[in-house]
């Protein structure tokens, strides 16, 4: 060894005393420093490690010593873990290299759960020394059992035998709390409020990239029976590619998170680009997700994402590192992740971005984890998480528990990535303060900078990203709509003037965007409607606290089908009163103070005062609670309509005098008691008001005024027994053409004809008659059978 510093550093013989023979025996050579050379030398290899014990974790150093034929721990560090020992047969002597004594060793440890490079866990002891510079060393029997890839430059594992993917790269099963031994392992906390330092574990990179525990949640891939494995794919990569690639696959192996693999399946692997100039890592899983099954479970709804945010005056904004690799792959499944690159084919253990189900799978975790907060101090959408409360003292309570929260379910935040103790912070592309929820400066920018599409696809991505947006766009469907015409594959893509003129005016809309206030539900709401020939527009507003002027809630903006342009201006208006107040329901409804609409009174004039409203406006009716309505809203006058009585509704209500019926009849229908169902199906089908209709309208007709349990049953065999339709109803059959008469026998019992006569009284047990005629002679035999025979008896 060299000398360091002018000290000395002297290699350790160990020898065994003396058995019964009198002969000493040579156990292996350690490494002992007298001088104060920091651990951290360029000559030597260190590992960071972590002991866990007793249920709580020690960050340590590990020196790498394949001159050591044992593995050693520091007595010091053994005293204050308080970890088990165990005192030796013998005692060892450990000598210089000139066979001077230094100490003898006479105890081992208890087994130790022992963590290297993040998440090679194994179950070792060791023999206790007094090494204060090194607490831990690894000998060459260490060396031996995993055979790991040392970058003796670097000083840093870059993979391990395969015996350990199996039996060590594994995830820990014991919550810990990590307590700090050492400061080589500590986290940057620059950006980090003094408040959370304590925890700083849940900030840990070292930790996020361990292999994860198996959960309920671990990642499943259900395939669709009987569907065939996708095809395997090898994408061509450039020379910066394969280095990224070559960095990517070892620090994954190093990790875990992929072991070599044997699978079947082979997804392609490539590389885009990232905004800072790197590469980021893609995986091609269209062909497995195509035949996955699929996980419904729900992502939040971005309308109502800032609902719950009223009265929030401080934010803090969370980001989970590595999010998706914080979840293993179902145990089994790992092989459907195959994937091939130029340097092998791979399989990960953990779940891998691009799967059908991984955004399902993730949100499901991460809304157990955090249910009782959600909705009260937290919204959370993947792996971005907000927090916010009204006051600091609040707030810090509140981040607090959800950091702990996030450490005991082994979920790790990447410090560099949130924003702590702020009045504003932008969260999935929009800005939200107190109060008031704005487009994201970055977003806007980006539409402003977007080219003019040449190709239907590049519309498609413009109306796509700015569609996002359309809640802040007063009126968004009809500036957009000589757009979306556009992107129909029924029409030529030809970008005119009035596309351009409506591209440059959406562009227009996003830089003088309002701010939208966020609803407030202790406040008046004010719905704002209106509608012209190609679309309806609503606005949700409400009088602001701080100037008493009426602000923007949120827009609405809806295209109007070509059914719906049929409609004349008063039922247009209508449809957006009843669009608009279906798509606020959830504020609107139970609103605490009524809640007024403003529309174009004009309009609506002739429905106040028509004698007889069509079947669509007489649809309109109002629930209880209507009478949150303000007075001067249009819906109250439109609840009092009067109907024609018919006949059967009375022959109804006599028999509902008889069969009350069930509890669970809709609102405003009747029921209908099995005694007169007849009565009612002829009369929506037969009578002369109806003309026959098909089973739709039958249906349609019977559900405006009743009700029962199988009403569309009915309805379906009443129609298709019906003689009137099946006389008058058009085949739609193929013509059967010309009669084409049978050739004429050429001689007798050449050609016969077989027929049956069925249904006879019994004799001689004979029911059935088989009649034979030969066709040339007209001469016949009758044969008494006694039944009717199948093809095979007859022949």
């Amino acid at each position: 060894m060299p000398l360091l510093r002018g000290e000395r550093t002297l290699h350790l013989h160990l020898y065994q005393e003396a058995g019964k023979r009198g002969n000493s025996q040579v156990i292996g050579v350690t490494l002992a420093s007298q001088s104060t050379t920091t651990p951290n030398s360029r000559t030597r290899t260190t590992l960071q490690a972590v002991l866990i014990t007793q249920g709580q974790s020690f960050p340590c150093l590990a020196l790498l010593d394949s001159g050591a034929d044992d593995s050693f721990i520091d007595d010091e560090m053994v005293q204050q873990m308080g970890i088990a020992t165990m005192p030796l047969q013998r005692n060892i002597e450990a000598r210089t290299i000139d066979g001077r004594l230094l100490s003898k060793i006479s105890l081992r440890t208890e087994p130790l759960t022992l963590q290297i490079s993040g998440n090679h866990f194994e179950d070792c002891s060791f023999l206790v020394i007094h090494s204060p510079h090194v607490p831990i060393v690894l000998g060459h029997t260490w060396l031996v059992r995993h055979n790991p890839q040392v970058d003796w430059v670097s000083g840093r594992i870059l993979g391990w035998s395969t015996p350990c993917h199996s039996l060590c790269l594994k995830s820990a099963t014991t919550k810990t709390s990590v307590q700090s031994v050492n400061t080589d392992l500590s986290v940057d906390l620059s950006s980090v409020p003094s408040e959370y330092h304590d925890i700083q574990t849940v900030f840990s990179k070292d930790y996020a990239l361990t292999l994860p525990p198996h959960r309920p949640y671990d990642c499943s891939i259900n395939l669709i029976p009987n569907s065939t494995y996708p095809r395997s794919k090898m994408y061509s990569i450039s020379k910066p590619e394969r280095e990224a690639l070559e960095e990517y696959i070892q620090t994954a192996l190093t990790a875990g998170h992929i072991r070599p693999s044997s699978s079947p399946l082979g997804a392609g692997f490539f590389f885009v680009g990232k905004k800072d100039g790197g590469l980021r890592p893609c995986i091609d899983f269209r062909g497995l997700n195509d035949i996955t099954i699929k996980n419904k479970y729900p992502l939040p709804l971005m309308n109502t994402a800032f609902d719950s945010l009223q009265g929030a005056t401080i934010f803090t904004k969370l980001d989970l590192r590595n999010a998706y690799h914080l979840i293993r792959m179902k145990e089994g499944d790992e092989w459907l992740t195959g994937f091939n690159t130029p340097l092998g084919h791979f399989e990960y253990l953990v779940m891998p971005f691009g799967l059908t189900n991984a955004p399902a799978v993730f949100q499901t975790l991460i809304n157990d984890v955090l249910r009782d907060f959600i909705g009260n101090f937290v919204f959370v959408y993947l792996d971005d998480i907000l927090i916010f409360s009204p006051d600091y003292a609040t707030h810090v309570q509140h981040v607090r528990q959800v950091l702990l929260r996030l450490l005991e379910n082994r979920l790790f935040v990447k410090a560099e990535k949130c924003m702590f103790h702020t009045n504003s912070t932008s969260f999935l592309g929009f800005v939200v303060a107190e109060g008031e929820v704005r487009m994201d400066p970055a977003k806007v920018t980006a539409v402003l900078d977007w080219p003019t599409p040449e190709t239907r696809k590049q519309l498609q991505s413009f109306l796509g990203f700015a569609n996002f947006y359309r809640r802040f766009i007063r009126n968004y469907g009809q500036v957009a709509a000589p757009l979306t015409a556009l992107t129909s594959s029924a029409r030529p893509f030809i970008w005119t003037s009035t596309a351009a003129q409506a591209f440059r005016d959406l562009k227009q809309r996003f830089t003088s965007a309002p701010v939208l206030l966020q609803p407030d539900p202790s406040r008046q709401f004010i719905v704002e409607v209106d509608a012209s020939d190609t679309g309806i527009g609503a606005v949700l507003s409400q009088r602001s606290s701080v100037d008493g002027k009426v602000h923007p809630c949120a827009f609405l903006s809806v295209r109007l089908t070509p059914a719906e342009r049929n409609y004349d201006v008063g039922n247009r208006e209508l449809l957006a009163v009843k669009v608009a107040l279906e798509e606020w329901r959830h504020w609107l409804e139970g609103a605490e103070h009524p809640f007024t609409v403003w529309t174009d009174h004009k309009n609506l004039e002739y429905v106040r005062t028509a004698k007889r409203l069509n079947p669509r406006q007489a649809r309109l009716h109002c629930q209880e609670g209507t009478e949150q309505l303000s007075s001067d809203t249009i819906l109250p006058e439109l609840c009092v309509v009067g109907a024609i009585l018919w006949k059967v509704e009375k022959e109804v209500k006599r028999a509902l005098l008889r069969d009350p019926g069930p509890g669970n009849v809709p609102n405003h229908l009747l029921y209908v008691p099995a005694a007169v169902r007849s009565v009612v199906l002829k009369w929506a089908h037969s009578s002369k008001l109806t003309c026959h209709p098909g089973i739709t309208r039958t249906l349609a007709f019977v559900n405006r005024r009743f009700w029962w349990s199988t009403v569309k049953e009915d309805v379906t065999s009443y129609v298709s027994a019906c003689p009137v339709c099946a006389l008058n109803k058009n085949s739609n059959k193929p013509s059967t053409g010309l009669l084409r008469p049978l050739p004429i026998p050429r001689r007798p019992w050449s050609h016969v004809a077989l027929d049956f006569v069925t249904g006879l009284p019994p004799s001689d047990g004979n029911t059935t008659i088989l009649t034979v005629v030969d066709r040339f002679t007209k001469f016949a035999y009758y044969l008494p059978l006694p039944k009717l025979p199948s093809a095979q008896e007859t022949a």
